[in-house]
């Protein structure tokens, strides 16, 4: 029986900026159909692990394969929603045209829309509740609405596997929770998600499949083979603010609420 080829493979990547390493000997294996949680602290490498998968920073040395192949053979299937702080929001742009960009892989040269293009459009700008929306200039709108327009524009695309470069930085607890059903409703139809993420107390919570980072991957897994705390220490360090959260972390594991009566 022949096995189909990994969604994602990584191989001895090393990456440096600037003559500084920035990612060493990274090999990772990403499952399909899972959400997935990058985390690790502040300059490990979390963006740039991202940027140099999908070709956006030069490699010293390794590979990275998207179903066997390059990621040439397969940019349809692959989206990735950066950082909003990275963004130039005054640029003069509605939502809708924002979202629009999403079905330029589908266009041809002139990249005139199609009614389906139209179509796929305003469903994800429902599905992100931004429908009454979309002929705002995106510079008049919140940074949670933001964030969910340009999530909008990866679902908008239809692909398979999407890049999530902190979604959840800087938005309110209304988009926050909006995000985070879109992601799983999107993995129970078996896309993957990888989302670079830094909050310790909602991990658990959050993510099916976590990888930990610094600078090389510590550990990668189920959540909870992963979020240990014994793994997190290699990864933070003996950071006494990290130790807290790990505490409260594993409280939170070991004394869940009662939801009956015991017998």
């Amino acid at each position: 029986m022949t096995t189909s080829p990994p969604i994602l493979e990584i191989h001895d990547l090393v990456v440096s900026y600037r003559h500084k390493p920035v990612l060493w000997n990274v090999d990772l294996t990403f499952p399909t159909g899972k959400l997935i949680g990058i985390l690790g602290p502040n300059g490990a490498g979390k963006s740039s692990f991202l940027k140099a998968m999908l070709g956006m920073l030069p490699y010293n040395s390794g590979w990275v394969k998207f179903w066997g192949e390059s990621l040439n053979h397969h940019r349809k299937r692959v989206s990735y929603v950066p950082q909003r702080e990275t963004v130039d929001w005054d640029f003069p742009i509605s939502v809708e045209e924002v979202v629009m960009m999403g079905r330029y892989p589908y266009m041809g040269l002139w990249k005139r829309a199609s009614q389906y293009d139209k179509d796929k459009v305003r469903e994800a700008l429902t599905q992100v509740g931004l429908s009454s929306l979309a002929e705002r200039q995106i510079s008049q709108l919140s940074g949670g609405q933001q964030q969910r327009v340009f999530l909008a524009r990866a679902l908008a695309q239809e692909a398979d596997l999407y890049f999530m470069d902190e979604p959840f930085s800087a938005v309110d607890a209304t988009t926050e929770q909006t995000l985070l059903h879109i992601f799983k409703e999107m993995t129970a139809a078996g896309k993957t998600v990888i989302v670079v993420h830094h909050d310790l107390h909602t991990t658990q919570a959050y993510f099916d499949w976590l990888v930990l980072l610094n600078m090389r991957v510590v550990a990668a897994g189920p959540i909870d083979e992963v979020l240990t705390p014994d793994l997190l220490k290699e990864a933070y360090g003996d950071q006494p603010s990290l130790l807290t959260k790990v505490g409260e972390l594993l409280e939170e594991k070991e004394i869940k609420p009662r939801t009956e009566v015991d017998s």
